[in-house]
């Protein structure tokens, strides 16, 4: 395992170890996607955010000032995904990390699951979509 600047470690998946607000099962409207008809009409999105910080002091304090708010984070990946349409998931993922690492400088990282629940394949799914992981510290210029 490896650690970083900030004290927390990566395992060796790449992953952040460590404190973390959690945003699970988060549930909106949007019209992403390369086809017409998921430009047209729209279809439900499913994300989960994970932002790595250090909450030692916001633990300590019980003040909101000490930490980023749940609610803050939620109304970026609101604004992405009910904003305008993006082709990819990937971009919509992208957008949320890189606005998080942006606003929020005492984040170091940031996990974006997407989810598609409803998609035209021959099978059963709960979703396809992406996961994606950036880092304050290489990510945050791109």
């Amino acid at each position: 395992m490896a650690t970083s600047d900030k004290g927390n470690t990566i395992d060796d998946d790449g992953i952040m170890k460590g404190d973390k607000l959690i945003l699970k099962g988060l549930k909106f409207h949007g019209f992403h996607g390369v086809k017409p008809e998921e430009r047209k009409l729209g279809q439900k999105f499913l994300l989960d955010v994970d932002a790595w910080l250090d909450l030692r002091v916001a633990g300590k304090s019980d003040c909101l000032s000490d930490t980023v708010s749940y609610t803050a984070i939620y109304r970026i990946v609101r604004d992405v995904v009910e904003g305008p349409p993006q082709n990819l998931l990937e971009s919509v993922a992208h957008l949320i990390a890189t606005t998080t690492l942006t606003k929020f400088p005492q984040i170091s990282s940031v996990r974006v699951k997407v989810g598609k629940p409803h998609v035209a394949v021959h099978g059963p799914v709960d979703y396809l979509g992406v996961e994606i992981v950036r880092y304050r510290s290489t990510d945050i210029q791109n």
